[in-house]
């Protein structure tokens, strides 16, 4: 679940193609900024992201049909009903599907309440449950207790879910602070993926991975762009994050330094720069071949080394057992599955 901006569009559009039918990124777009359908229009071939407008005005120039890309409405429960039928619309425009998105924190309804708004959606927007993803947002879990108070609520959700015929089921949360700005600079932090733990203990009931990449799932969070050179570098069930402000005002000696630093952590990865279009760009900063870029540019490096390890990671025969890899739709041949009843499950979301 990326913020739809410049940093986490362009590492989008640098995904290699075999990483691409594994993930479903969800766009949150919060202004009609033209970079973002200029962007969708880049991305790989085959990559068909889920779009979330909900935070922008409840108009006809915000439905999704008008766009002309390939794309993937994603609906709240509590939508007006003229954009419920736009969604539709969308949705058999171009892939006839949609994203139901239950946010754990605001839709606190019951499982009958809960019944009768997903019941509304797929009545105005003309779907049936076959043809709908259910992604559960946990939001921000920040802390083990946020992960122990969060994980019996996602369950008795499941436990609902489980009465329809979903076509997939993620969970969803984000572990990042809200702003970095107080973290200590010029030395790596590291800090806990208290979002991977909460879907490490949910595993076994086979749903998606969901996450919010290198941003918090705080709304209105003053992130990523950080106005020291910041980078957020993913580890196993750790981000280590960089804020430089050392060698005084010059950006690029900054970033050059940072990058050095990285390059030689435990954390930087055996595979080096090959590992992802980010480590790549980082390395050639560590070897001051390039310019030290900007926010997004560093935004974007740290998302796509992000996507480069998680979908790494879910890669890995433990996790294979858990939740098992999908193609359109489909488990691969040769590998055994384990769907969540009445739906498939997808990699990474």
């Amino acid at each position: 679940m990326l913020a739809s901006r410049r940093g986490e569009l362009e590492a989008l559009c640098h995904l290699d193609g075999i990483d691409t039918p594994l993930l479903a990124p969800v766009l949150q777009v919060s202004t009609s900024d033209s970079y973002t359908l200029d962007a969708l229009g880049r991305l790989p071939e085959g990559l068909v992201p889920a779009v979330d407008v909900s935070a922008l005005p409840d108009a006809p120039e915000t439905e999704l049909v008008r766009w002309g890309v390939p794309l993937v409405p994603v609906i709240g429960l509590v939508e007006s009903d003229r954009r419920l039928v736009a969604h539709g619309a969308a949705a058999r425009a171009h892939t006839r599907r949609a994203v139901i998105r239950l946010r754990l924190g605001q839709d606190r309804a019951g499982p009958d309440a809960t019944t009768a708004a997903v019941e509304r959606i797929w009545r105005y927007a003309r779907l049936v449950p076959e043809q709908c993803d259910l992604l559960v947002d946990a939001g921000d879990v920040c802390c083990r207790a946020d992960v122990r108070v969060t994980e019996p609520r996602v369950r008795r959700l499941l436990e609902w879910a489980r009465r329809h015929a979903w076509r997939s089921v993620w969970v969803a949360a984000g572990g990042l602070p809200p702003a970095l700005a107080r973290l200590p600079t010029d030395q790596p932090v590291r800090l806990d993926r208290w979002d991977w733990q909460l879907w490490q203990r949910l595993a076994d009931l086979g749903v998606g991975y969901g996450d919010y990449g290198v941003g918090s799932a705080v709304p209105g969070a003053d992130q990523p762009g950080d106005r020291l050179p910041t980078m957020r570098y993913t580890t196993d069930g750790a981000w280590w994050v960089y804020r430089w402000s050392r060698r005084g005002g010059r950006s690029d000696e900054r970033v050059a330094d940072l990058c050095r630093t990285l390059v030689s952590a435990p954390h930087w990865p055996a595979a080096g720069a090959a590992f992802s279009w980010g480590d790549h760009e980082i390395l050639r900063r560590a070897r001051r071949t390039a310019g030290a870029g900007s926010t997004s540019n560093w935004a974007a490096w740290s998302t796509s080394h992000h996507l480069a390890h998680v979908l790494a990671t879910l890669r890995r025969p433990a996790w294979d057992s858990r939740a098992g890899p999908w193609r359109d739709g489909q488990p691969e041949r040769g590998r055994r599955a384990r769907p969540h009843r009445g739906g498939e499950t997808r990699r990474a979301g």
